[in-house]
């Protein structure tokens, strides 16, 4: 889908003790990445779907070339319209964690990463929380059971798909509910009984049988 898909990862928190291992294999695997035409099923990689999407995420990348841009990149970082809109995979490093392409949709392959203090984890989930004004999917990965617990808790709101030690992508409709919050939706839950509830209203009936006879109530009648 060339990242241009709803519940495509566009931004990651990575701990600063694990920075460079992270970067070698991300790196490693985004130049294994064949790229070319949807005719050759041999290719990960394809065009992006218009023009227009292209100049977008060609103008994101070319701001993190600046020289006064809080941001490298790591990998990719190639476009080229002469035939077809194909945008390289790229994964942009930044220095700030508010940094456009950390707080906007992409909708296409580019990834920006943000390395934090390893000793800041609970501090930089507040962070994630308040980043975006979107909350389809997201994802921790960890071993540390007390880290996942605490990741779950502290971005409840931030997806409304929440995954542990998986890909925040490959909901199956009538397998999966799937459905966001904030600036993503409703948190309709579609393809489960919660996305009927959105079009019910409830209503309660209550029949008695042994109807009241006195106004108190039994605890406060005389035995």
């Amino acid at each position: 889908y060339q990242g241009q898909k709803c519940s495509a990862a566009s931004r990651a928190y990575i701990p600063s003790n694990m920075a460079a291992e992270v970067k070698k294999k991300l790196v490693d695997a985004i130049k294994s990445m064949k790229m070319g035409t949807v005719e050759d099923f041999t290719n990960f990689v394809n065009a992006v779907i218009d023009e227009k999407s292209f100049d977008k995420l060609e103008s994101y990348i070319k701001g993190a070339r600046k020289k006064d841009a809080k941001a490298k990149i790591w990998v990719g970082g190639k476009c080229d319209k002469t035939e077809g809109y194909f945008i390289e995979p790229t994964v942009i490093e930044a220095t700030d964690p508010y940094y456009v392409t950390m707080c906007e949709e992409l909708f296409g392959p580019v990834l920006t990463v943000y390395i934090y203090d390893e000793n800041k984890y609970e501090e930089t989930l507040k962070l994630v929380d308040n980043t975006s004004s979107y909350a389809l999917t997201g994802a921790v990965i960890a071993q540390d059971r007390f880290a996942v617990e605490l990741a779950t808790g502290k971005l409840r709101n931030s997806a409304g798909n929440f995954y542990i030690n998986d890909k925040p992508t490959g909901a199956v409709v009538g397998q999966q509910p799937f459905g966001g919050a904030r600036g993503s939706g409703t948190n309709d839950k579609a393809g489960s009984i919660l996305n009927l509830y959105r079009w019910l209203s409830a209503r309660t009936i209550k029949e008695t049988f042994n109807s009241p006879t006195d106004y108190r109530y039994p605890f406060m009648q005389e035995k």
